[in-house]
């Protein structure tokens, strides 16, 4: 069975569609906006049907909200992403000299495939790929029994205070130490973000003094320099935060929330992906390079941000409204546009 679009639209109803439209109700639409897509995924076989593996919406796993995660479970996660910062590394010494530990391997992984993964047909299902190993490595190495949570870009510009961000004990960390700067460029270098009050190393937190291995190698932020050792060799320094509420203020809205699942850029994966990813011509940062430029510092650089842990937090939200628009699109949730070069260049 396949469900309509228009099936769809019925179903959310006149008002949920006004709410999913205002930016003061960003988080309430996106609970919205969930339920509708449950509801469209029990419409079709995808919901009703187990595939040969077994794989229902019955028996799925569910990835929470690191908001509502208790502080046994936030605490159990933390310890599992440290673990990983301490195995040691299982990549070939030629392939990422600089690599030590495990966690390095997933930046190294990120850093040799940037060019192939951002800009591109695949970024949305390799960055879902990318999250889902790096998951199963903390459960299978690091005893993790949870899910890979996410951060829910729609709670408000007061970010800082969440237990995500507040540099608690069962948090991120937080906030680096304030070192002076003149703000971050994105996009074609012509998206200037303001500088926050951090910019050094984490000065809270259970990432406080975490050693971060590889890169930079393109970094947004001012003040951050290119890697003397080239792109995977061996750089040691300390893991650098500046938070910033420019990008949720401007692109965390439920304006853009709605036009990408169900307004004007959600008709096809190629208007959905260029409006996530960001219209840089036009000084549109668009959600993805926006969660970044939030956290700044290190995950300001395109291809060694999964140095910063909350990256995969990141990542498993953009999973989330990828997911969300194609329960609500089913007859195009298969569809990919585009090549394998970053803005088709070369072609």
């Amino acid at each position: 069975m396949q469900i309509s679009l228009s099936a769809i639209l019925a179903l959310v109803g006149a008002s949920t569609l006004a709410v999913a439209s205002t930016e003061q109700n960003a988080t309430d639409s996106l609970l919205d906006l969930n339920d509708l897509a449950i509801e469209a995924l029990n419409q079709t076989d995808a919901g009703t049907t187990k595939r040969s593996n077994g794989c229902s919406l019955f028996n799925a796993s569910v990835r929470r909200d690191w908001k509502y995660l208790s502080s046994s479970d936030r605490t159990a996660y933390i310890n599992a992403v440290l673990c990983l910062t301490k195995k040691p590394s299982k990549a070939d010494p030629a392939f990422a000299p600089g690599a030590r530990t495990r966690y390095d391997d997933f930046v190294a992984v990120h850093i040799n495939q940037t060019l192939s993964i951002h800009g591109t047909g695949n970024f949305l299902t390799w960055h879902r790929y990318f999250t889902w190993a790096y998951e199963t490595a903390l459960k299978n190495e690091c005893g993790y029994k949870g899910t890979q949570p996410y951060w829910n870009w729609f709670d408000g510009s007061d970010f800082k205070s969440s237990p995500l961000f507040d540099g608690s004990a069962t948090s991120m960390s937080g906030d680096g130490t304030y070192v002076a700067h003149n703000g971050a460029l994105s996009g074609l270098n012509n998206i200037f973000i303001p500088s926050g009050n951090g910019g050094g190393c984490l000065k809270d937190g259970p990432f406080k003094g975490l050693t971060v291995n590889l890169g930079p190698v393109s970094p947004g932020m001012d003040g951050m320099v290119v890697s003397p050792t080239g792109a995977l060799g061996y750089n040691p320094r300390c893991l650098r935060r500046d938070l910033s509420s420019y990008p949720v203020n401007t692109w965390f809205t439920g304006s853009n929330l709605y036009n990408v699942t169900l307004g004007s850029s959600s008709g096809s994966i190629a208007l959905f992906q260029n409006e996530f990813q960001g219209r840089f011509a036009d000084e549109f940062l668009g959600m993805h390079a926006a969660g970044h430029f939030t956290m700044g510092g290190d995950a300001s650089d395109l291809f060694s941000s999964p140095n910063d842990p909350i990256f995969f937090l990141h990542h498993a939200m953009v999973d989330r409204l990828y997911w969300v628009w194609q329960a609500l699109h089913p007859n195009k949730a298969k569809d990919i546009s585009g090549t394998i070069t970053i803005l088709n260049t070369p072609p």
